[in-house]
């Protein structure tokens, strides 16, 4: 059942990624939790993002202004390595504490704390994308890649603030796209070299000796069938509605993984 729900995940956010205003990491990274401890649900999210988004730059990336991708990519891949190292950092301290609810113990750590939150401050940025955005881009192509990155780093979490940074900067729907998904190249091959064997490791050990690495080729191929329908529908609206409800429902995930629940 949970490897049904991380694939339809993948599937679907890849395929949403291209014409709404949310992505695959803010997505999957909560069902990975589910089945990998926190920072190892960062580094498989970081594997199938990566992946997904050179399939894209195949079908798309011929559309990109480099001039942007320079200015906007470059700074993100700096802030992705402070990022990745923060949650190195974070993933070998303990649990800050315990409880117990209904006879089951729950153990919150920094990690959980800092991925739960980024969570929620995305899922809330997802849900007021459009005034956000214009503040977002005050601060200038260089500060915002490198705040995004430095997210995406951490937690994976880099394309709310990408594109609310992206979008003010006179590109077409193509050109914006994917001249996103090359920042998005930079900042997953940034923060995986950071990651290397300490997460990357049991994941490709999994593959030879478990489901784990199964599930995350699975997802991966989700993910290329998502992005492969996004770009046949990317002339469509923006799914409102349905941006309303994920984030939502992220909020409730954040919330979990913070206080140790999930």
């Amino acid at each position: 059942m949970i490897w049904v729900a991380v694939c339809l995940v993948a599937l679907g956010a890849s395929a949403l990624t291209l014409f709404s205003g949310f992505g695959l990491g803010t997505l999957l990274l909560p069902a990975f939790a589910l089945v990998f401890p926190a920072e190892l649900a960062v580094a498989a999210t970081a594997i199938v993002h990566l992946a997904n988004n050179l399939f894209k730059l195949v079908l798309i990336g011929r559309y990109a202004r480099f001039a942007t991708v320079a200015a906007f990519g470059v700074p993100a891949a700096v802030g992705a390595l402070g990022g990745a190292w923060l949650l190195k950092s974070l993933s070998g301290l303990p649990a800050i504490g315990s409880y117990s609810v209904a006879g089951q113990r729950f153990e919150p750590s920094l990690l959980k704390i800092a991925l739960g939150s980024l969570i929620v401050i995305f899922a809330w940025f997802e849900l007021g994308s459009g005034s956000r955005s214009n503040r977002a881009r005050q601060l200038g192509m260089g500060w915002g890649g490198l705040i995004s990155g430095f997210c995406g780093g951490l937690s994976g979490h880099q394309g709310a603030l990408r594109s609310a940074f992206l979008v003010g900067s006179g590109l077409d729907k193509k050109a914006f796209l994917a001249t996103g998904i090359w920042c998005a190249v930079m900042v997953d091959v940034s923060r995986i070299t950071v990651y290397g064997l300490v997460f990357i490791g049991p994941l490709v050990a999994g593959s030879r000796e478990g489901p784990a690495g199964r599930l995350l080729v699975a997802a991966m191929f989700s993910a290329f069938a998502g992005a492969w329908i996004g770009v046949r529908l990317v002339r469509k609206v923006t799914l409102d509605g349905v941006r309303r409800w994920v984030g939502s429902l992220l909020i409730l995930v954040g919330i979990g993984l913070a206080s140790g629940l999930l």
